[in-house]
């Protein structure tokens, strides 16, 4: 019976984390950058308490690459806008699952490990590695699902 449970626990987590990256990959559609988009959703306790996608910072323009087609430095990742919505609310981020459609890159990793988050789960393996094995080295759960 306890088996049975677990499967099934299993599955249904397996079915939330699929559902919750496909909103992570509709949200990214909202991201003006041309090279790459990507979304982030937080969640915690089954509620989205936040979420984000790639682009500039609040009140400058809509515009992520220069005019060679390289990302301006100033551009911030989905997850990093994610953690910072999230602050600025009265959420706490404190054991949510972090969803975002590329792996979380070095500086977005030390962001994720300081606000608490426990589990990210992603789609796509960005090309550095470094951030996964930092977050590995936090004890975070890492979860890729293609």
């Amino acid at each position: 019976m306890e088996n049975e449970k677990t499967r099934t626990s299993t599955a249904k987590q397996k079915f939330l984390d699929q559902r919750y990256l496909k909103m992570a990959a509709i949200w990214s559609e909202n991201s003006y950058c041309v090279r790459r988009k990507v979304g982030a959703l937080l969640v915690k306790d089954k509620m989205i308490i936040s979420d984000g996608y790639n682009g500039t910072p609040s009140g400058f323009e809509n515009v992520c690459e220069d005019d060679d087609n390289i990302t301006k430095p100033y551009v911030l990742h989905a997850e990093a806008n994610a953690i910072t919505k999230v602050a600025k609310s009265n959420n706490s981020s404190e054991n949510a699952t972090l969803y975002v459609t590329s792996s979380p890159c070095l500086e977005c990793a030390k962001l994720i490990i300081q606000a608490g988050i426990k589990r990210v789960v992603y789609s796509e393996e960005y090309r550095k590695t470094d951030g996964l094995q930092l977050l590995r080295r936090a004890n975070i759960e890492l979860l890729f699902l293609s």
